[in-house]
């Protein structure tokens, strides 16, 4: 009953700050330089006074900022997200036809960080001044310093003319299509340096956090008792340390899902990947108001899921948690 009522309390939260979301959203992005309605024109070869007046009603915009806003969260409250001014079309439809493409992306980049950096972390903590955990230090140092598109470039270049064994744009061979299971293997192929650009930075971060806190760990008295009794080495790190170590892990990886949405941007957009990365880059270049506020909306959406699906983790990693809010 505490969790359900935890739970009923932060979707409570999360409601009214997706409202704010949408208010700050849709101000800043009309307060910001620049007219759609002119851009419009602009891809039509010019229009008469006439021809953008009637634009503008066509797509709202000549009312005033505040009855904007009002007819805005009016449709949002009904499930009318608007009408994109660039793809002419409903904007729910591109989201949900662009958004699994992107959760498949950051789940696949966010479960590699995880198990790889974890898994260097925890064993170059056996052995903190050996080789193996120096070179974690320099590849976590290097990872975290290099900028995600600069990284995505760099394989892209390397895995496009040096050694082609890999797709390096696209989310499937548009040439040849597949079908059955060697779609799948197409996507998976297709997937490799996308999730990998995307993991590295945060394959680098966990691999640190991870070294730090199994080092602690390891150096605990339940450990050091753990080991006393005789127990094999790998019940004492797996059953033992391995559980306190997650729980930062954890905890960081969730909180950091609005960052990997931001990688995601810019690593879509280096290998042509069709979600919602590109639909962002495309919205900003065209001025696509209701777009735009709406990926920015369904991004708010996902990181608040996050967050939630972070806490709940977290208790039930950590009883401790539970016990302290009663």
């Amino acid at each position: 009953m505490a969790l359900a009522a935890h739970l009923a309390r932060q979707i409570v939260n999360a409601a009214a700050l997706l409202l704010a979301v949408l208010v700050l959203n849709f101000c800043l992005i009309h307060l910001a330089p620049g007219d759609p309605v002119q851009v419009i024109a602009g891809e039509m070869g010019g229009a008469s006074a006439d021809v953008i007046a009637a634009l503008r009603a066509k797509y709202g915009l000549d009312h005033s900022l505040t009855e904007q806003l009002a007819i805005y969260l009016r449709n949002v409250a009904a499930g009318d997200f608007g009408y994109s001014y660039y793809f002419n079309e409903p904007v729910l439809g591109l989201i949900l036809m662009r958004l699994p493409a992107t959760l498949y992306l950051a789940l696949c980049a966010l479960v590699s960080a995880l198990a790889i950096g974890t898994l260097l972390g925890v064993v170059s903590a056996r052995r903190p001044n050996g080789m193996f955990s120096h070179a974690v230090t320099v590849f976590s140092l290097a990872g975290y310093a290099a900028p995600i598109f600069w990284t995505g470039l760099m394989l892209l270049l390397l895995f496009g003319s040096v050694w082609p064994i890999l797709p390096v744009v696209g989310m499937a061979d548009v040439v040849h299509p597949k079908r059955g299971f060697a779609y799948v293997l197409d996507v998976a192929q297709h997937l490799v340096l996308p999730s990998l650009t995307l993991a590295l930075v945060f394959i680098a971060q966990y691999s640190r956090l991870a070294r730090v806190n199994m080092i602690d760990a390891l150096s605990a008295d339940y450990v050091r008792t753990a080991r006393a009794k005789g127990l094999p080495e790998w019940i004492v790190i797996g059953k033992h340390a391995l559980r306190n170590t997650l729980i930062p892990i954890v905890t960081v990886a969730g909180h950091q899902f609005g960052n990997l949405f931001a990688g995601a941007v810019l690593v879509e957009t280096v290998f042509s990947w069709p979600g919602m990365g590109r639909l962002v880059f495309d919205s900003i270049l065209r001025r696509d108001y209701p777009t735009l506020m709406a990926v920015l909306f369904f991004s708010a959406l996902m990181v608040m899921t996050a967050n939630i699906l972070t806490d709940i983790v977290y208790r039930l990693i950590d009883p401790r948690i539970r016990t302290a809010r009663r």
